[in-house]
């Protein structure tokens, strides 16, 4: 289920080993799924300001269970004290995360939210589960401890929303990177511009009052048992250059996402012949096989669909056709100024539950990803991210099952990442991801970690 490596992007070894003292959470139990309520520490955003923490030692769910889905939502209320990043990388952490496909620990997160999260939904059907927890998973001498990535900007009063919530970097006035490299001529915009504690251009005379805020985060699960069939998680980035080559065995091999691109605005003469649409398509090896059992995609603003295809078929006259869909994602976007309808930013993306058995991928397959965009505009640091969940093995007919098959109403985001999302004025990105800490002597148990 888990990987353990030592690489990192949002995630890697951590040192903060202290769980938070002030805990609030709301249980519930219906039907054998569990329900509890988080809240994150706080954090604080006024207009223009960005934060980009990574909270150690959150509360979460503990024991051998499996996660039936994971919601969250910016919340104005008080929350709690922060944790330091500077308190990473010690070896007595090693990273756990999802099955792949990126390398060195890249896209590793198990849940990721951004401003779709409203109107996705997070469930996975049963019998089906993320199973976490195990013991004989977690390496010998360690504590199984989670941690939460906040990434939120506050938009209130900026010059330019979008141009805020896509880390254009002359707007936040960065030409070097949150470690001081400077940035390459030709970087305009993405994450290297907008990390903790920069700062987005205001409107001149532009005030308002800086605010307390904290991620609440529901989380359901049951309890691990033989009826229950585990999933794993995968997700396939559009920006992955990897090129198929024989002596590729390991499923992270030259892969090697690079998470974020920009999107180039149409010729100011006319549409084009493709619509003013930016499509990019790349052909992926599965290192893995099993029975698709969800997926859903993540785009920032702009994005206009994905879809997620077997290998092209070639015709005679050497045009290509898609083969099988196995699964489209389309946006919906925001119409209003209230939280959750925020307009020109995505608040929902469409899933696909396909029925069970009917989709299956083969170890060795070819699939085709395909991501799209509107080129009416520029458009920088945008993601091309699909999630999806896949389970080796199907029910036994034998089995009296209580089946649910959602269509394309909801979206659920097993696996982060730094989604724009325009929370009554605030951008937030939440990404949730696994490690394991070093026990101490004397300790005993397993302790859920969070950031």
């Amino acid at each position: 289920m888990a990987s353990y490596n030592s690489g990192w992007l949002i995630l890697v070894g951590i040192l903060v080993t202290l769980s938070l003292p002030y805990s609030h959470a709301f249980w519930g139990n219906e039907n054998k799924i569990h329900t509890a309520v988080f809240l994150s520490p706080e954090f604080v955003l006024g207009p223009g300001s960005v934060e980009n923490r990574f909270y150690f030692n959150v509360d979460f769910p503990k024991g051998h269970i499996a996660l039936k889905s994971f919601d969250a939502e910016v919340i104005d209320e008080a929350g709690y004290p922060l944790d330091d990043l500077k308190k990473l990388n010690r070896s007595d952490y090693i990273s756990g995360g999802n099955s792949g496909i990126c390398q060195n620990g890249i896209l590793s997160q198990f849940f990721g939210l951004g401003s779709e999260t409203g109107k996705t939904s997070t469930h996975i059907p049963d019998p089906y589960g993320i199973e976490v927890g195990n013991p004989a998973e977690v390496p010998s001498g360690f504590q199984e401890q989670w941690m939460l990535n906040v990434h939120a900007i506050d938009t209130r009063g900026a010059e330019d929303k979008l141009g805020c919530t896509e880390c254009r970097c002359d707007l936040y006035n960065v030409t070097v990177d949150e470690y001081g490299r400077p940035l390459r001529p030709y970087y305009k915009g993405g994450l290297l511009c907008c990390y903790d504690r920069t700062q987005c251009k205001v409107k001149h005379g532009f005030e308002a009052v800086r605010r307390t805020l904290y991620l609440r985060y529901t989380v359901k699960w049951i309890d691990m048992d033989r009826s229950v069939l585990p999933v794993k998680i995968y997700i396939f980035d559009i920006t992955d250059s990897w090129k198929r080559t024989p002596s590729s065995t390991e499923i992270n091999a030259e892969h090697k996402c690079k998470i974020e691109y920009d999107i180039e605005s149409c010729d100011a003469t006319g549409l084009g012949n493709d619509g003013c649409i930016d499509t990019k398509r790349i052909s992926l090896d599965m290192p893995f096989g099993g029975y698709l059992i969800y997926g859903v995609a993540h785009q920032h603003s702009g994005g206009t669909g994905s879809a997620l295809y077997r290998e092209l078929c070639l015709f005679d006259f050497g045009e290509f056709q898609d083969g099988q869909l196995m699964c489209s994602s389309l946006p919906t976007y925001g119409e209003g100024e209230e939280r959750g309808n925020e307009a020109g930013y995505i608040v929902g993306m469409t899933t696909c539950y396909p029925k069970t058995g009917t989709v299956e991928i083969s170890e060795g397959e070819t699939l085709i990803l395909e991501f799209n965009y509107s080129r009416i505009r520029h458009h920088t640091g945008v993601m091309g991210l699909f999630y999806i969940l896949v389970a080796d093995d199907l029910p036994k007919p034998m089995h009296s099952l209580r089946t649910v098959v959602q269509t394309q109403d909801s979206i659920m985001v097993v696996a982060i990442l730094w989604a724009a999302a325009a929370l009554i004025g605030v951008v937030a990105v939440i990404a949730l991801v696994v490690h394991y800490q070093f026990k101490c002597e004397g300790e005993d148990g397993y302790e859920a970690i969070g950031m």
